[in-house]
């Protein structure tokens, strides 16, 4: 079964960085992308960056200018760079891949445990 080491989560003080990184391990075949989205309470969950196996990124509009995700598909492996930290960033953020194909499945979408990023002064 697929599994992910998330790693990078903690709490910063507003105009802070952090860096996430997310690493998939099992007999992943192929995937689509990889990335993270965010929970924060009272919110319906968020995308916040994608990187496809190709090296296409996207962002979502409330982290545009301020996160760039990056990566290493053949590694399995995606890191978030997030700068500008603003209390509203405060949110679980849940590294995923999706499209997954693993021997007797396809196309699985596959979330790690999450983890929490706190923007606080």
């Amino acid at each position: 079964q697929v599994k992910f080491v998330e790693s990078g989560g903690g709490s910063v003080q507003p105009g802070g960085s952090l860096r996430l990184s997310c690493a998939a391990s099992g007999s992943i075949r192929s995937f689509y992308e990889m990335g993270w989205y965010r929970q924060a309470p009272g919110k319906e969950r968020e995308l916040v960056a994608a990187r496809s196996s190709g090296g296409s990124t996207l962002y979502g509009d409330s982290v545009k200018g301020r996160f760039a995700i990056s990566g290493d598909s053949g590694k399995r492996v995606v890191f978030l760079d997030m700068n500008s930290l603003k209390p509203e960033d405060t949110a679980v953020y849940i590294c995923y891949m999706d499209g997954v194909r693993i021997p007797g499945h396809d196309f699985l979408d596959v979330w790690g445990q999450g983890t929490q990023v706190t923007v606080s002064s």
